[in-house]
């Protein structure tokens, strides 16, 4: 794993031994002396990872930290506070000021890099999910990440067998987040899988009495519905080999015992943070999809989709001798009930009539609008027999009812249908396409308001 690091210390001597290390396993390293120059360095080389010393002149490691956890740009970066404070009440400040870890002086080699592959991959996610997100902006993403996340009311798991530990850490988050306590592991794992609101943290002691700790993180990791939930380990100081096969498998962070009940409220609140962050990402990447695939307007499915998912199910479909129908769906004489009650009443009506569409139709089969008044509805597993009886059902579930649009009501409504089935093995979309909306063509002719099947 490689990336590419910024290295922030006002000694020399202390730049080139970090950079000196880095190299040595194939990191990327820019280096500041300052403050400022890394401010602008970040803004310049966009690292995937800041060491940062606490204490140098000017403006100091927790402003510089503080600035970049401020910027939308640069939240998402991590910060490591590298210093020669060792105190709890040091590392606290670093972390409210949004620090994601601390190393403290001299660097063990184990720890840096352990931290900073762990922190690396969390932040290869989070670009993923940047990239994605601002390419549904693009098409206009109706959910962005918002610019200050809140940590309140976090829902916390803790799994800890020692009932005055459980006590003591439930008492330091109760002020501002939900704990739930729990003692056995396979009770822990079906909680955190099978929550309502899935959990925002799972804190875990290592030094269990009944079961090993390291294997439940392993399968929290390896559970779909936990796989990104962050992890939090309670471990002793001398328990430095399980510490870092933990954070090897991907645990988030860790404590040292005895817990500091200040430090584990705000690593607390990094990890609720910074998860409500990702999960914020996901939820605009997820609403940028369905923009691409959907029609605002209905909410069926574009024409985009329409030709992506089609394709593939014709290929299905010809290859297991299946049947597949295709029905072209025509509002008559639209333009009239637009020129008539306004064109806000002519959306409405194409609302309801996707509705009406959805009632008249199974679950497996898709319903697209693919321009104006015009629909596909795409039959699997439907012979030209049974797909008439569709297309008639939902022709007459159309005519048979007036529709109403805001203040108009009454409104007739007729549309027209073509249909047309898989004929050969030769069958493409665009053939089967063109037969429908041929078969569309010819029921407009013969008069409108019925069905017409394709010619054999």
């Amino acid at each position: 794993m490689t990336a590419r690091v910024l290295v922030v210390d006002d000694i020399l001597a202390n730049v080139r031994l970090l950079e000196a290390k880095l190299t040595a396993e194939y990191f990327e390293v820019i280096t500041a002396m300052n403050g400022l120059d890394a401010l602008e360095a970040i803004a310049r080389n966009k690292p995937d990872l800041i060491l940062l010393d606490v204490m140098m002149p000017g403006l100091d490691g927790i402003e510089v930290c503080k600035r970049i956890k401020a910027n939308p740009a640069t939240q998402h970066i991590p910060v490591v506070m590298v210093t020669a404070l060792d105190q709890p009440e040091d590392r606290v400040s670093g972390l409210n000021a949004g620090a994601d870890d601390f190393l403290t002086k001299p660097v063990n080699d184990i720890s840096l890099f352990c931290r900073i592959k762990s922190l690396v991959r969390l932040k290869m996610l989070t670009d993923e999910l940047r990239i994605r997100a601002e390419t549904g902006d693009s098409i206009h993403a109706l959910v962005r990440p918002q610019a200050q996340i809140s940590t309140a009311n976090g829902r916390v798991l803790l799994v800890d067998t020692r009932e005055t530990s459980v006590e003591r850490i439930k008492f330091a988050l109760a002020s501002q987040h939900e704990v739930t306590a729990v003692v056995d592991p396979n009770t822990a794992v079906e909680i955190a899988a099978s929550a309502a609101l899935p959990y925002e943290l799972i804190v875990v002691s290592l030094e269990q009495e009944r079961f090993d700790g390291l294997r439940l993180c392993s399968q929290l990791r390896s559970f779909e519905t936990t796989r990104q939930t962050p992890i939090l380990i309670l471990v002793e100081p001398d328990d430095q080999t399980r510490l870092l096969r933990a954070l090897d498998m991907g645990v988030n962070d860790y404590l040292l015992r005895p817990v500091d009940r200040q430090e584990l409220l705000a690593r607390v609140n990094t990890q609720v943070k910074r998860w409500r962050y990702t999960e914020q990402l996901r939820h605009s990447v997820k609403a940028s999809i369905e923009l691409a695939v959907t029609d605002h307007l209905t909410g069926l499915y574009n024409r985009r989709y329409l030709e992506t998912h089609l394709t593939s199910l014709i290929d299905h479909f010809v290859n297991r001798g299946k049947s597949l129908a295709v029905l072209a769906l025509d509002v008559d004489f639209f333009k009239p009930i637009n020129d008539t009650y306004g064109h806000d009443a002519g959306d409405k009506v194409l609302q309801e009539l996707a509705s009406r569409i959805r009632e008249n139709t199974r679950t497996i089969d898709l319903c697209c609008r693919t321009g104006g008044e015009e629909f596909v509805l795409v039959l699997p597993s439907t012979n030209m027999a049974a797909a008439h009886l569709i297309a008639e059902r939902l022709r007459k579930a159309i005519a048979f009812k007036t529709f109403t649009a805001g203040p108009a009501t009454g409104i007739p409504v007729t549309i027209s249908i073509g249909l047309a089935t898989l004929d050969n093995a030769s069958d493409t979309m665009d053939t089967l396409l063109k037969r429908a909306d041929s078969a569309l063509y010819a029921a407009k002719r013969e008069g409108r308001n019925r069905v017409v099947q394709a010619a054999a």
